[in-house]
């Protein structure tokens, strides 16, 4: 299979397959070794996707390919309970549970690496980074027959993809320490449907919902540095830039800043240890700073400064589309990722890992994120790497994470709004080491 063939596949396929809402809407990991590893992969050197973990492992990772992909299925649903209406926006009372559609997703991974020196590796991986999916289908409601439990007609979700091409140059300063830079070329394309009831606190009302997909592209950078500091400890840091997008034409009246969505700045601190020649144990911490994005991190509650009654769009700096417009509400978050191996023979290694992050979603917010229930925290994941006769390897990977919820007060509709999810992913990957 030709290189370039492989990348055209992955960039068609990767615009097609994302739908993540594990730590935020961050993936666990990237590459299915590090998912094994419940994602820990910043001090760890064994693939082809450092321009995803960490560019300077490519100076110790040799000449590979890995191809995966991933089946990641997600179980979402809301509810409402002890609704009483709102006759300021002329809502009536709305209880009822709902189910979101859409449970089976792949996504499709792929990593390439070559030492063109002993001391330098140029690299690309292409991934799918994050994103956000939800369909709940139109049930008969109070609002109506054929509407949502948001009182917009028909189905009522979204659909975000984020898809990143990184090319990675990694190069060893000393025999034992390397650094690597990765341009991050971003693209994007997001559609929402059923969003009609939010159109009354926008300031772009015809750019809300049921535009169809709209996409960008964005623009950033990641570095990072490893070190094998005594034969069997390795560290590593990387730090990646905010992905700065194109707006969303199509969505203006609906994310903060006339519909910018940017991939939010991000680093990841990681140490790997070699304890025993069969165990080796790896962990990092990561830091995602979702309030850097205004359309993710501004309040949801800014809409209170919004006056719904003006035409033909809402006014006031907490309308939706503007820069202090109504968001998702999300924090920063703190993601904490240990994983081990064990190395049975030449043939067999083995993985665990446990991933812990914190819930970016407060109580105060659940009724915008009804359509995006990012509030997962732990994962438990377990995976195996078989090294066939030619030193070529298949990898399998599968990753379990808990369920959780949060409710929290319903604005539009009174009583209270509760989101909840759980997940299961498994993955395949085969690498060709050259």
């Amino acid at each position: 299979m030709k290189f370039t063939r492989v990348f055209a596949f992955m960039a068609l396929a990767g615009m097609a397959g994302s739908a993540f809402a594990t730590n935020g809407y961050f993936s666990h990991g990237y590459g299915l070794k590090a998912k094994g590893r419940a994602g820990a992969a910043t001090a760890t050197y064994d693939d082809a996707f450092a321009g995803a973990n960490n560019p300077a492992a490519a100076a110790f990772s040799g000449d590979r390919i890995d191809l995966g992909i991933d089946w990641f299925s997600p179980i979402r649903e809301m509810s409402r309970t002890d609704s009483t209406g709102n006759p300021s926006f002329g809502t009536p009372p709305l209880n009822g549970s709902s189910d979101s559609d859409s449970d089976n997703f792949f996504i499709p991974e792929f990593g390439y690496n070559k030492m063109v020196k002993p001391n330098l590796a140029l690299g690309v991986a292409v991934y799918g980074n994050g994103g956000m999916n939800t369909d709940y289908p139109a049930i008969n409601t109070n609002c109506g027959p054929g509407t949502n439990l948001l009182c917009g007609q028909g189905s009522l979700g979204v659909d975000l993809t984020q898809l990143i091409i990184a090319p990675t140059a990694a190069y060893k300063i000393v025999p034992n320490h390397s650094i690597g830079i990765t341009p991050l070329i971003g693209y994007q394309r997001f559609k929402a449907e059923g969003l009609q009831a939010f159109s009354s606190i926008s300031s772009d009302r015809a750019n809300v919902t049921n535009n169809g997909y709209d996409d960008s592209w964005g623009w950033g950078v990641r570095v990072g540095y490893m070190g094998q500091i005594t034969p069997t400890v390795t560290i590593g840091a990387a730090y990646a830039s905010k992905m700065d997008f194109q707006e969303f034409d199509k969505y203006s009246g609906l994310f903060a800043e006339q519909g910018d969505f940017d991939i939010p700045e991000n680093y990841n601190l990681g140490v790997a240890w070699q304890a025993t020649p069969q165990i080796k144990l790896a962990l990092d911490y990561q830091r995602i700073n979702y309030s850097s994005v205004n359309s993710v991190g501004n309040p949801s509650t800014n809409f209170m400064s919004c006056n719904p009654f003006n035409m033909p769009n809402a006014i006031g700096p907490g309308c939706l589309g503007e820069s202090g417009g109504a968001g998702f509400g999300w924090s920063d978050i703190n993601v904490w990722k240990l994983g081990v191996e064990y190395k049975y023979n030449a043939q067999w290694l083995f993985r665990g890992g446990w991933n812990h992050g914190d819930n970016p979603i407060s109580s105060r917010d659940v009724e915008f994120n009804t359509i995006a229930p990012a509030v997962i925290t732990d994962h438990l994941t377990l995976g195996l790497t078989y090294t066939v006769a030619d030193g070529n390897e298949l990898t399998v990977a599968y990753m379990h994470a808990f369920s959780n919820d949060v409710s929290g007060p319903s604005y539009f509709f009174g009583g209270t709004d509760n989101i909840k999810m759980y997940q299961n992913s498994l993955g395949v990957q085969y690498s060709w080491k050259m």
